[in-house]
């Protein structure tokens, strides 16, 4: 006959068995993703002026060739020349309002990924502040709310077949805007009906580089317009992050339509020249 003692440590261990199998079986779920920690920066690799643009080989704005239609062409045409004179044409990402698909994925700042079973965080620290891709095996959802970051679904493939995942494919759709594709103010449809397809994964050569392989369809093309974008790992095991805000110590003001400046005593500047100031009829008059 077996003691009550011996059933006692039988039962203990069969416990603590089942236990670590729990507390193993998350460690060897992440195992099977690839690992994309640390701080992940725009890897340049074409020196270009201006701000960060869609095609990363390309100069900005006119520089991009973006397959616009008439229509579209004619907006962005309008934009930069407004641009040379001082405004920003229909671009507004100078008022704080979130960049939004795609810009949001330019790393104007450094930016982290954190990859969980069931979504895959983005986190940007700039006006977006975080973009989640949901991995989970759901379906895009009907009647969600429209944003600018859109609703992401995604899924891990393993494509050389060993066990471990090495590729996240991703569709974004359910946008609201405006949305641009860079500061030169290369316009998206107003209709918002943008579909985004992209492909994450490490470069096979250096596990120090990542790449985003975006596809974008969008009424303001004349055909899907897909470009690689790619980050650099920095290489420290503490990086620093800074904060940015916007808003913070930002000179730009609009008013009924119009952009002005503030100088740096605080009064309101014109921003082009010629430019009339803003209707005052709610001000009384100054007083000499």
């Amino acid at each position: 006959m077996i003691s009550k003692t011996k059933c006692g440590l039988a039962t203990l261990a069969g416990v603590l068995a089942v236990s670590l199998a729990g507390a193993v079986a998350p460690a060897l779920a992440q195992a099977n993703y690839p690992d994309l920690k640390g701080q992940w920066v725009r890897l340049q690799k074409v020196p270009m002026r201006g701000q960060p643009s869609f095609d990363q080989s390309k100069p900005w704005g006119a520089g991009q060739q973006a397959p616009l239609t008439p229509e579209y062409q004619a907006i962005l045409d309008a934009n930069l020349k407004d641009q040379q004179n001082g405004g920003h044409g229909s671009f507004t990402g100078w008022t704080c309002l979130p960049y939004g698909m795609p810009m949001m994925m330019y790393a104007f700042t450094p930016v982290e990924f954190v990859v969980t079973p069931d979504t895959t965080y983005v986190l940007i620290n700039q006006q977006d502040a975080m973009r989640r891709i949901y991995t989970d095996g759901r379906t895009m959802p009907e009647n969600a709310e429209p944003s600018f970051a859109g609703y992401s679904i995604g899924r891990w493939i393993d494509e050389k077949g060993d066990g471990n995942y090495n590729t996240l494919e991703i569709e974004t759709r359910n946008f609201k805007g405006p949305r641009f594709f860079d500061e030169s103010g290369i316009p998206m449809h107003a209709d918002n009906q943008s579909v985004f397809h992209e492909r994450i994964y490490l470069d096979r050569a250096d596990a120090n580089v990542l790449h985003d392989e975006i596809t974008v369809e969008d009424h303001a093309l004349t055909r899907p317009w897909t470009v690689v974008r790619d980050y650099a790992r920095v290489k420290t095991q503490r990086p620093v992050w800074l904060e940015f805000s916007c808003a913070e110590n930002n000179p730009h003001v609009r008013i009924g339509g119009e952009n002005y400046y503030l100088s740096a005593d605080g009064l309101l500047m014109p921003a082009r020249k010629d430019q009339a100031a803003p209707d005052l009829r709610y001000f009384r008059k100054a007083r000499n």
